[in-house]
């Protein structure tokens, strides 16, 4: 029999475990409707001609390309506890004309499993993933789920000012450096555009696990600490990580052009290592 310890001990991680869904619910009727807002009507097939009280289709419009009815779509976009299947979220994925990373959010926040995009479960050492960035000679670092810097050569450390190691403490972290280390703006080139898609490659990096405690607080750390990023996580934009140019004005190298290649390891998808090849001379 259960102890009275117990029994409370039960209850408290059941409440957990509702308010967390609660909140998964919520912001996957959130993200729905604002990816609604943004599609043209006339790209769905219907008129946009005439009065419209909201941009984008119309909430009746979608329910018709999802092929649900209007009330359920309502009930999901109000986060109210209704289940959305694989096919449905299929269809809406489609309807919405999310890209690959919106979709895997979408079926995060649904907690269903999308079988276009399985994933084998990793369980190989990861110590040759985090060795493999010392024998390259540009820079080049590797990000786990939180965005921590858990491996990085000496090229890496150097254009990265040491992750802003003389102010602060802990284990480096890519967004903490970015949002709380006042010399990364000075560093990265056009700063705010490139911290507000970084902010939508993480939101996309982590999906359902946005509630994971150890990722939660990295999120409102940031947020309390810094309006940019605040006001970049609260856009609920969604974007995969990609490569291409990046520029640096480092204090002592000067202007540094370099293109940015991100892999995932094979085998362990939570990680992601960034190289940054030296840019050719056009």
């Amino acid at each position: 029999m259960l102890v009275q310890d117990d029994v409370l001990y039960w209850y408290k991680n059941q409440q957990k475990l509702l308010m967390a869904n609660n909140e998964m619910r919520h912001q996957l009727g959130e993200f729905i409707r604002l990816h609604r807002h943004q599609i043209p009507p006339e790209s769905a097939g219907f008129s946009g001609a005439g009065r419209r009280r909201t941009p984008g289709l119309r909430r009746e419009e979608l329910a018709q390309l999802c092929r649900v009815s209007v009330t359920w779509l309502t009930w999901l976009e109000q986060g109210r506890e209704v289940a959305a299947s694989v096919a449905m979220l299929t269809r809406l994925a489609q309807a919405l004309h999310l890209t690959t990373a919106e979709r895997a959010y979408l079926f995060e926040l649904a907690a269903r499993p999308d079988q276009a995009q399985a994933r084998a479960p990793d369980t190989s050492p990861v110590t040759p993933v985090l060795r493999s960035v010392a024998q390259m000679a540009c820079p080049a670092y590797v990000l786990d789920r939180r965005w921590d810097v858990v491996a990085a050569n000496p090229q890496a450390r150097l254009l990265f000012l040491d992750w802003g190691a003389a102010v602060l403490t802990g284990t480096p972290n890519l967004l903490r450096f970015l949002f709380r280390y006042t010399p990364a703006r000075a560093l990265i080139e056009d700063w705010e555009t490139r911290c507000a898609r970084l902010v939508a490659e993480f939101r996309a990096d982590c999906g359902r696990d946005s509630e994971d405690p150890t990722i939660r607080e990295v999120i409102e750390e940031l947020s309390a600490a810094s309006a940019d990023f605040a006001g970049f996580w609260r856009s609920k934009a969604v974007l995969a990580r990609e490569g291409g140019e990046r520029r640096f004005r480092h204090p002592q190298q000067g202007i540094q052009i370099y293109e940015q290649i991100t892999l995932r390891p094979a085998i362990h998808r939570e990680l992601k290592m960034v190289m940054l090849l030296p840019a050719e001379i056009r």
